[in-house]
This record gives C-alpha cells, sequence and structure tokens, in this order.
C-alpha cells in the first residue's frame, strides 16, 4: 500500500449552525470517510450520514449520498469491505453502519458505552442485526501497520486511524480536529518549545506527540477536504 491508494469518500454535507461554528455564521461542512486495501483487508474509516430523525434534520440540513454511490465512486461495493473503523459513533459518522452486519467494526468501549446513552446518537445505527463491534480499551494494531490510535476531544472516545504505508504513514484524523488549520495549530503548539518559544505557550492535545512519532506524511479528515503535509 501506498499513500497515494488511501481514497476519500464522499458521504455529502450538512450546515453547521451558526450556534455552533463560534464565527456567528453557519458553515457548510462536508461528510467524508477513508478507504484504503491493507493488511486487514479493505478497510473503511466512518460510513456517511445516517437518519438521526427530524429534528436533527431541521438543525444540520444534511444532504446525503448513499453508501452504494459513496463506494463506487471509488470502485467499490459494500461487500467489498472487509473491516469498519468509526472515529466516533455521532449520526455523521455511522449512517451506513447498519448494512455491514457481520463485517468487525473497531469502536472504543468507552465510546460504545456513550452510545447508549439517551440522546447522544441515533442508536438503531449502533444496534442493528449482527452488529460486530471489536471494542478496543485504548491504542491497538489491529493488523501490521494499521493503528488505531485513541484521540479524545471532540468526544471522549473519538479514535484515529495510521495506516503505514510503503512510502511514509497517512493519518485518517476523522474528526480529531475539525480542519486542517486546527491539525496545524496544534501541531505547532507540540514544537513551540524546538521552535525557540517561551511560557505562555498552548498545550497540545496529549495525543498529539504520538501521532507525531509516525512522522505522517498526509493527515485528511472527516469534514475538511484539504490535506495536511509537511
Amino acid at each position: 500500500m501506498r499513500i497515494d491508494d488511501v481514497r476519500r469518500v464522499r458521504f455529502g454535507s450538512f450546515v453547521r449552525p451558526a450556534e455552533e461554528t463560534g464565527s456567528g455564521a453557519p458553515r457548510v461542512e462536508e461528510v467524508l470517510g477513508y478507504v484504503a486495501s491493507t493488511p486487514a483487508g479493505i478497510l473503511l474509516l466512518d460510513t456517511g450520514l445516517g437518519d438521526a430523525g427530524v429534528e436533527t434534520d431541521e438543525w444540520y440540513r444534511p444532504v446525503r449520498i448513499g453508501i452504494d454511490e459513496a463506494l463506487a465512486s471509488v470502485g467499490l461495493r459494500v461487500e467489498d469491505i472487509d473491516v469498519v473503523v468509526n472515529c466516533h459513533l455521532h449520526f455523521d459518522h455511522i449512517g451506513a453502519n447498519p448494512v455491514f452486519g457481520g463485517v468487525p467494526i473497531h469502536c472504543q468501549r468507552v465510546e460504545l458505552d456513550a452510545a447508549q446513552a439517551p440522546d447522544y446518537t441515533a442508536t438503531d445505527l449502533v444496534d442493528f442485526p449482527r452488529a460486530r463491534y471489536e471494542l478496543l480499551d485504548g491504542e491497538a494494531e489491529i493488523a501490521p501497520g494499521v493503528h488505531v490510535i485513541p484521540t479524545p476531544g471532540h468526544v471522549d472516545g473519538h479514535q484515529s486511524v495510521v495506516l503505514e504505508c510503503a512510502d511514509g504513514s497517512v493519518v485518517l484524523a476523522g474528526q480529531a480536529h475539525d480542519t486542517a488549520s486546527g491539525w496545524s495549530s496544534d501541531l505547532l503548539a507540540a514544537q513551540a518549545r524546538s521552535l525557540g518559544h517561551d511560557d505562555p505557550l498552548p498545550l497540545p492535545s496529549p495525543w498529539m506527540e504520538r501521532l507525531l512519532r509516525f512522522d505522517p506524511r498526509r493527515v485528511v479528515f472527516a469534514h475538511d477536504s484539504a490535506v495536511w503535509v509537511p
């Protein structure tokens, strides 16, 4: 596997209301997944925008691309997917989970526990026939060179995937950061002292150092089509 073999899958978009953007204005955001042929098989990170009910649809105004169309855009079908990883279990990342009955879905145990609580997510996208969750309690290498790394922040059970490719590593960051610029800011916080800066300094995410040990050549995101490169 090479870096360019990691492909983006578009699942649609939604409008984040002004109350959530911090800018005073609404913002349109893409919903993106990623697929790659790995030693674990064909891996899919996230499965798209789910139906979380009328109230949620009125709040976020989603435009969905179904899983069949989304995968067809990269030459794949549902039955080609061998393993699913959800960065977390909010409705915009697990929309097609139920079509993957019997397929292993890697998830942090703390995240699945959170998803059982009322108003956390669309429960029918989590509990469905033949759901096969492979629960993780922290970091795991689920196949050679396929690492699942806890990246809490957006939610406590958030996780990202690192793929070690022949020409470098790729971080499938999910929603560890909303944007590539958010990653860049966090990276600079982690590097501030080595760049010669003195206190007071911002604190980087506690897991940033772990991801940087992989010396990523590319970082991709769930809600930003921009790609970070060093």
